[in-house]
């Protein structure tokens, strides 16, 4: 029987209020509750050592001097390398130390199954020890890595034959699963993410009769969550029935507000109007940054949760969308865009409403659906709900993953 599972990651909090990868912390939790003994490899950030959390030992390794150890964690390393591109050269001794640690925690503590998650470049991190000490290797694909195929064409190779060296693979959506059959033909267990929410948080909020039908958007300002399309949406919706409300920050906050600015002087004229625009269009408001407790509220006083993603300009998009998850959880319907892995969450008029990515129309005609119909949206957040039970529970989850474990390990 399999009982100790190293898990190779390149985030993991660092200290215990830390919010880096919530899904990845409580599908540790999920294991460890499911009697499985588990450790984590990570790399340092400014220095940081090993160190618990939640009762789980997080080995630290060192890969630069502490103030140039920043390569991960907060903003992201591909992001972080698309903005500082000399930032690629500390991927070597991210690389070269990450395998050692991994062979020094490998002879030491002889795990039953090394899990990596983002298999480039943790794959290779991973390959020492698995074949040194013969333990079966799970890879775990997110998306990221395969969509760096097409902005390093010498990443193909190296992803194509760390897949033939595991003995499982995992992907966090059919999406992803498909870019990795297109790599290899290899079996691909999907395995999403559940909520980091407890159940029952909230209770289904109640269809506004008076006030505004409030649109909430959380996360990262950046190309492929398609906002941009979201403020356009706003021409079509008028200002006393319809409020869209933008939380968080990123590189377009400052291009986005000012393009809600123009929207709005845009729409003023005759012209507009006769083309199908509102009067007055929809305030639009941004948060920032907010506190848990305030974004808590934006969620409680929301009407419908929306994600208009998009593939970006890099060919980048959303490999998931756990948002969705998180705001189903809490009785918000959903409205996203059908791109990436976001079709594993919403079925379309059954758990959601998906609508073409990029098109503001569409994504007004949703918002004004939810707003006239409280007995379709009483419809799709009861299929919500079912759909959250059915494939987006931990227990599932996991029950599933440790199986593949056992098949992975041969036993």
């Amino acid at each position: 029987m399999v009982q100790k599972i190293l898990v190779i990651g390149s985030v993991y909090p660092r200290f215990h209020e830390d919010a880096e990868v919530p899904w990845l912390r409580t599908s540790i939790a999920y294991l460890k509750k499911a009697g499985l003994d588990i450790q984590v490899l990570a790399p340092a950030y400014k220095g940081l050592k090993s160190h618990e959390i939640d009762g789980i030992k997080v080995n630290r390794f060192r890969y630069a001097p502490a103030n140039w150890e920043f390569l991960t964690h907060e903003e992201g390393a591909p992001s972080k390398m698309a903005n500082k591109p000399w930032l690629q050269l500390l991927a070597i001794p991210y690389i070269i130390s990450g395998f050692f640690k991994c062979i020094q925690i490998c002879r030491r503590w002889k795990p039953d199954i090394i899990h990596a998650h983002w298999p480039f470049p943790h794959a290779y991190i991973a390959l020492g020890a698995a074949k040194l000490f013969k333990i079966p290797l799970v890879l775990n694909f997110h998306g990221a890595e395969l969509l760096l195929i097409r902005k390093k064409k010498w990443v193909k190779p190296l992803l194509k034959f760390a897949i033939k060296q595991a003995q499982a693979v995992f992907a966090n959506s059919s999406f992803t699963a498909g870019k990795i059959k297109a790599l290899r033909n290899v079996d691909v267990e999907w395995s999403p993410y559940g909520t980091t929410l407890e159940k029952g948080v909230r209770s289904v909020k109640p269809h506004p009769v008076n006030g505004k039908f409030k649109i909430l958007f959380v996360g990262r300002h950046i190309e492929r969550k398609g906002i941009c399309y979201l403020i356009e949406a706003a021409k079509y919706l008028p200002r006393d029935l319809f409020e869209i409300r933008i939380v968080g920050v990123g590189d377009l906050t400052e291009q986005l507000k000012e393009q809600a600015a123009n929207v709005i002087a845009r729409n003023a004229s005759d012209e507009a109007i006769q083309s199908g625009f509102a009067a007055l269009p929809a305030e639009i408001i941004f948060t920032g940054k907010l506190s848990p407790e305030a974004l808590a509220n934006e969620y409680k006083t929301a009407n419908v949760f929306t994600l208009p993603a998009i593939v970006d300009s890099k060919g980048d998009t959303e490999g998931l969308g756990v948002v969705l998850i998180e705001a189903m959880e809490l009785g918000l319907p959903v409205v996203a865009s059908n791109v990436g892995g976001i079709p594993d969450v919403v079925v379309d008029g059954v758990s959601g409403i998906l609508v073409p990515e990029k098109d503001p129309k569409a994504l007004a005609d949703a918002y004004k659906r939810l707003a006239e119909s409280p007995e379709f949206t009483e419809k799709i957040l009861a299929g919500a709900q079912q759909r959250i039970d059915e494939c987006f529970s931990w227990d599932k989850i996991i029950e599933r993953q440790v199986a593949v474990y056992e098949k992975a390990s041969g036993r």
